[in-house]
């Protein structure tokens, strides 16, 4: 489990880090680059190594994304790499199914529920799940509605 001097750590989900490549919706694409700025100025956000691999292929598979592998690469290594806090695991992938079966979220979003408890967060950022849902002390926070917060607020 990480902590920061006492600080909440919180998770962002693969379209979190996605937005920040689409110029689709500036809306979402500003609040995006806000939270992964601030996740790795302040070193509380976190992502999972699951999160890589689903960006890196849908960055670089994406039409609308057009992102290239040398960007990709340079993205992964300056960027989330260093705040990439949880690897794969066979315990990791039993948290996952529990969390599937108490909740009836997929397993993708399970998994990601899972990663943010391995890593000691208390905010997912996901707008992918029921907003402030609670699931093992875990907040899931959809950020780009009016009402959400951001973590430096």
């Amino acid at each position: 489990m990480y902590r920061v001097a006492g600080r909440d750590l919180y998770f962002l989900d693969t379209p979190i880090v996605l937005y920040c490549f689409d110029h689709g919706d500036p809306r979402k694409q500003l609040q995006a680059k806000e939270l992964l700025t601030h996740a790795a100025s302040s070193g509380l956000g976190v992502v999972s190594y699951q999160v890589l691999q689903e960006f890196c292929n849908v960055a670089t598979s994406s039409k609308t994304l057009g992102v290239s592998i040398e960007r990709c690469m340079a993205y992964v290594n300056q960027l989330l790499q260093p705040i990439s806090k949880v690897s794969p695991s066979p315990a990791l992938l039993e948290k996952a199914l529990y969390i599937r079966h108490q909740t009836h979220y997929s397993f993708h979003q399970s998994l990601m529920i899972a990663c943010a408890i391995e890593a000691g967060c208390n905010t997912l950022y996901s707008e992918d799940m029921q907003h402030h849902h609670m699931v093992s002390g875990v907040r899931i926070v959809n950020p780009f509605l009016q009402v959400a917060q951001s973590p430096g607020a």
